[in-house]
């Protein structure tokens, strides 16, 4: 486990040195399918390429899965989860709230999890069953109870979910509550940022694997709760993601049914 740590923080830090470097710089970016706000720079692949060098040369038989290389499949029990930038439309626009963002999962089980924000300094880390931190120190989530006085965040998938409820519905719902609700644009830092009490709560549709693996464990190791918006199991396979502090979990999930009854 410990060299396990090892190369994950290296891999984290790297990759975040690269985009620290080009932050604000010039770099090409490129669309993703039709969608013309999904961007994909040159600096994820710099970032991607780095962290699976520097996995491959402790852990070459490990199993790849990244944003942007898709799945590289090898005959091991591990699985690296990788988003070499969260939030790149962020980073494209200079706008500092992106992210580095690895998970370790073993045999289907998420071990550690890794989120490095460069240009804030923020260091985000968890090993399951030992607690999360932020920069070496324990972090916990909120102990917030109102949840009229919940501060949550959000995001808006560029591909709306195949579902009855239009996700801006649900939105409406919550900002007809008067609650403050941000929108930063990188989910696996929503999610540290729950795991360390700056916000109580949060809820997005259509995320992908590499966006939330890392965050989910840090979430739930910093004493919080993350399920589908039925209030089921987490499963960062799927796509609803409802993390909170555990207090006003119920609240949520409350406001997020409300358009099926």
């Amino acid at each position: 486990m410990e060299e396990l740590k090892k190369v994950l923080i290296e891999a984290t830090k790297e990759a975040g040195n690269i985009i620290h470097h080009y932050f604000n710089g010039v770099f090409k970016i490129a669309h993703k399918g039709a969608a013309v706000n999904n961007l994909v720079t040159e600096v994820d692949k710099l970032s991607e390429d780095k962290i699976i060098e520097v996995i491959r040369a402790t852990f070459p038989t490990h199993t790849i899965i990244s944003e942007e290389v898709g799945e590289l499949i090898k005959p091991s029990d591990y699985q690296w989860i990788i988003d070499p930038i969260d939030g790149t439309v962020n980073f494209a626009h200079g706008i500092p709230i992106c992210c580095v963002s690895i998970g370790v999962m073993h045999n289907g089980e998420i071990i550690l999890g890794s989120v490095y924000n460069p240009m804030m300094n923020e260091l985000f880390f968890a090993e399951k069953g030992k607690g999360a931190t932020l920069n070496g120190e324990p972090i916990h989530v909120s102990q917030k109870t109102d949840f009229k006085k919940a501060c949550l965040v959000t995001g808006f998938p560029y591909k709306w979910p195949d579902s009855a409820e239009h996700p801006i519905k649900v939105f409406e719902r919550f900002v007809l509550e008067g609650l403050p609700i941000r929108r930063l644009g990188s989910a696996a830092i929503d999610l540290c940022w729950v795991a360390c009490g700056r916000f109580d709560g949060f809820w997005e549709y259509n995320l992908n694997e590499w966006d939330v693996t890392a965050g989910y464990l840090i979430v739930l190791e910093a004493g919080g709760k993350v399920t589908d918006f039925d209030g089921s199991p987490y499963n960062v396979f799927e796509k609803q993601t409802l993390a909170t502090n555990g207090l006003i979990h119920d609240d949520m999930l409350a406001v997020i049914k409300k358009g099926g009854q």
